[in-house]
């Protein structure tokens, strides 16, 4: 009958079993050690099957002699077990037979074994979450005889796509590079997003049509592509009331890895499956600075796109100078220094006290100067006049700080006539604006808006009001003169809140809720461009901005129907899901078209750690904030250069 005591070291059990001695470890159960190996077992490759799940489910199993690869002690937020693999399997692994390593879950107990150790192992046979694994009642036997060591498995990794449960819980050290691919989960989970090869996994809608065999392809081809990098724990890093804030793994101030850097494992992992994800698990819980992998890379250079005439999209990520903390709004994302950084649950979408806001603008005010374009369009500013505060009291703030850090009065903004707008009361907390700079671009005609859709019953009566504006370069022309252009600013409606039933429904074919309303928005902006034109005495179109669509869903084909084309096809300025896209885009009308001399997205902000962000602000035991470009929002910039003259 089992006996609890304190733990001898396993090292200690296996001598102690080669002189006939029997000694106890206590676990979720705990057996006599045996001085023999048992004879009635079965192998981890009969555990673990070549199917979806253990043949052997629910069955009481002992296993063959086996080696220990990894540990993960019985601690709070850790995985709570150790994995053990065959003698002698790994190399080059023949994927078509059934994995040679699997999970034992001990819980909370405190394992006694290290990496390395020879065991049998008995426990039932079973699954979680897609996880084979041995639970219930686990006896740990040590082995005296000496073992064949365990290889790693050298497969490339996209080749393993169709039996990749067949490297279930192996030890593995891929030959192949990799990129990062995705940063959002390393905050909150030590998480890593990485890719296999030379291209980074690209959501399917923003390469091919929506439901089509290419968009297919491109769904299997990134998860094929794709792998979590994890930091063998469960454990959170960001501060709260109650919890101590703890160091990210993977990301340093120094070295701020980002999505595009390249990546190499260096030591052995374990490939893992849980929460809905393969994995690559260190084999313990990883101690910042002794990563198993490194990262290489830079920030991407702002593009010369030439032209005397340059044009932007930017999504400033709420830039609201009315904080949440003046208006009483819940605080989130709490800081080591007892303080908040962002306002949740208001009207108040920004920073939630004036420190922050001004961490906020210094990032804002770095890019947009950087960028340093003749006229932006800029997407999620403070409606200042919804909040019951003079009109554009927030767009005012930013140019007047724009200015102040260039020293000089280098931008202005195009001010949007009220009788364009529909009620205050039917708009938005957050706006479309646009700012410019006088001595590159003078403004023509007044400033207009779409208000007459943006009311009860129109395309844009749940979204940001389309605005517009029309400029000359101030540089000339030649003896055409300088062409009048048309910069058309965007928000459309987001794809997230999905209703239950009727045309706005997540259809499931990748392009998300809404998305009725936003081909509707669409067609409503195509509809608008010939009075605009009309009034410019010109073609010249540059539509612009937010259009939480990528490239080759529905509402996108509205304006390639009327003949506009995207300024570029090769950049990306959003990562959601470990996946690349652009729902910012800029659309070019055929005669602008021949004017241009160039287009990049600047990508400072999409492959970003989010503890970069102003919003992030201490909320684990690094500090990251730097008062620079870098992830001054969650989407990229996008900046195109066009000739002055007429032709």
């Amino acid at each position: 009958m089992p006996v609890s005591m304190s733990k001898p070291s396993l090292r200690t059990r296996i001598a102690a079993a080669s002189t006939g001695a029997v000694l106890l470890c206590s676990g979720i159960a705990v057996a006599p050690a045996f001085a023999a190996p048992a004879t009635d077992t079965v192998s981890i490759a009969e555990i673990q099957g070549t199917g979806a799940e253990t043949p052997l489910k629910g069955q009481t199993v002992t296993t063959e002699p086996s080696i220990v690869t990894a540990v993960y002690p019985g601690d709070p937020g850790t995985l709570g077990g150790f994995v053990i693999q065959t003698p002698g399997s790994g190399g080059k692994v023949d994927t078509s037979k059934a994995s040679t390593g699997v999970f034992v879950y001990t819980g909370s107990t405190q394992s006694t074994v290290s990496v390395g150790d020879r065991v049998q192992v008995t426990g039932e046979a079973g699954e979680y979450r897609g996880l084979t694994q041995l639970e219930g009642n686990i006896e740990i036997t040590p082995v005296a005889e000496e073992l064949p060591a365990v290889e790693p498995a050298t497969n490339d990794w996209a080749s393993t796509a169709a039996t990749r449960e067949n490297l279930e819980s192996m030890l593995y050290k891929p030959k192949d590079k990799f990129q990062v691919a995705d940063t959002y989960g390393l905050g909150r989970y030590g998480e890593l997003g990485l890719a296999a090869g030379k291209e980074l996994p690209a959501q399917p809608t923003q390469v091919a049509r929506p439901g089509s065999a290419e968009a297919q392809a491109q769904a299997e081809r990134n998860s094929a592509i794709s792998v979590t990098l994890d930091d063998g724990t469960n454990r959170g890093f960001a501060a709260s009331p109650s919890q101590e804030a703890r160091q990210v793994p993977y990301l340093t101030r120094e070295n701020p890895v980002a999505v595009g850097d390249s990546a190499r494992i260096t030591e052995p992992v374990i490939v893992d499956y849980r929460f809905d994800k393969w994995r690559f698990q260190p084999t313990s819980p990883v101690v910042p600075g002794e990563e198993p992998a490194r990262f290489s890379g830079s920030a991407d250079p702002k593009s010369a796109v030439g032209g005397q005439m340059r044009i932007a999209s930017f999504n400033v990520l709420n830039y609201f100078t009315t904080v949440g903390q003046e208006q009483g709004c819940r605080g989130g994302n709490y800081s080591t220094d007892g303080t908040y950084n962002v306002a949740q649950n208001c009207d108040v979408r920004g920073a939630f006290d004036q420190a922050d806001f001004q961490r906020q603008q210094a990032k804002t005010v770095s890019a947009i100067n950087q960028l340093d374009a003749s006229v932006v369009g800029l997407m999620e500013v403070e409606n200042s006049a919804k909040l019951g505060e003079p009109k554009d009291e927030a767009l005012q703030n930013l140019v007047t700080a724009l200015n102040k850090a260039a020293g000089y009065t280098k931008w202005d903004f195009a001010s949007v006539p009220d009788s364009e707008m529909q009620p205050v009361a039917d708009q938005d907390f957050i706006t479309n604006a646009i700012i410019y700079q006088p001595k590159q671009v003078t403004q023509v005609g007044p400033a207009q808006a779409l208000g007459s859709e943006a009311g009860a019953g129109g395309a844009f009566e749940n979204a940001r009001t389309p605005l517009a504006a029309t400029f000359t370069s101030t540089k000339g022309g030649g003896k055409h003169g300088a062409a009048p252009t048309t910069v058309v600013v965007n928000h459309f409606k987001s794809k997230g809140s999905a209703p239950r039933t009727g045309p706005n429904r997540d259809s499931g074919d990748g392009q998300g809720a809404w998305n009725a309303a936003r081909v509707a928005q669409a067609s409503a902006v195509v509809d608008w461009i010939p009075e605009l034109t009309k009034a410019a005495g010109s073609e010249d179109v540059a539509v612009l901005g937010d259009f939480n669509s990528y490239a080759q869903e529905n509402p996108m084909q509205e304006f390639y129907g009327a003949g506009y084309t995207q300024a570029t096809e090769d950049d990306y300025t959003y990562v959601f899901g470990g996946q690349v896209g652009s729902l910012d885009h800029m659309l070019v009308s055929p005669s602008l078209k021949k004017r241009m001399t160039g287009a990049d997205a600047w990508n400072i902000n999409s492959g970003q750690s989010p503890l970069l962000q102003y919003g992030q602000y201490r909320t684990t035991a690094l500090d990251y904030y730097v008062a620079n470009e870098i992830a001054s929002s969650d989407h990229d910039p996008y900046i195109a250069g066009f000739r002055a003259g007429k032709k």
